[in-house]
């Protein structure tokens, strides 16, 4: 989520199906802070080999990405012609206390653009800092579940569901997870990935 723009964009090993995803997101997915190999897409890449999940993860996260960053580049970045997309794009809008409805608006045209492509969704929902105010958290709180809802995405609801504010599973900066939180993340987030899978079959 840190404001600094470093854009990675790696294909692991190939796998015998072929079947590709795309990581979309901000510095959450591209790895920030932490060594390649501990980063949130070879971690995700093998727990999905050691459960037979088979699918190439290909990471086209871009630290500091907000919403907009994201809709302006997809096309560029689809010419990777995934077969599934992970999208996590958002913290950096509220971070930076952008309003709700204008992430919202970019990450619909994100979500339209891929199920006009027939490319499956697994949208990663983010929360808001509860100190922006009551008002700020139910909006931007909201935009996830709505736009999972109206683009038939699948939802994991927060993608730091039992990292956020755990100094154990956090780099120093309380904002990324370190190589445990990661693990955390996904472990939880595994059977989703399944999911969006088997809408491929």
């Amino acid at each position: 989520m840190a404001i600094v723009t470093t854009i990675a964009i790696a294909t692991l090993p190939a796998h015998a199906a072929g079947r590709t995803i795309l990581l979309y997101g901000d510095s959450l997915l591209a790895g920030y802070g932490l060594p390649a190999a501990e980063g949130f897409a070879a971690q995700l890449q093998a727990a999905m080999d050691r459960a037979g999940l088979d699918a190439t993860l290909v990471n086209a996260s871009v630290s500091g990405d907000t919403t907009a960053d994201g809709l302006a580049r997809l096309d560029w970045s689809l010419a990777e012609a995934p077969d599934a997309v992970i999208l996590g794009l958002g913290a950096n809008d509220m971070l930076q206390g952008l309003p709700p409805p204008a992430a919202a608006s970019n990450l619909a045209a994100i979500l339209q653009k891929l199920a006009d492509m027939q490319v499956p969704v697994l949208l990663l929902g983010m929360m808001a800092d509860r100190g922006l105010g009551a008002d700020y958290v139910a909006a931007f709180d909201g935009v996830y579940p709505a736009l999972a809802s109206a683009h038939g995405a699948i939802l994991y609801p927060f993608f730091l569901d039992g990292v956020a504010l755990d100094p154990a599973l956090n780099q120093a900066d309380m904002r990324h997870p370190n190589a445990a939180g990661v693990a955390h993340i996904v472990e939880k987030l595994l059977p989703f990935v399944e999911q969006l899978l088997q809408r491929l079959d």
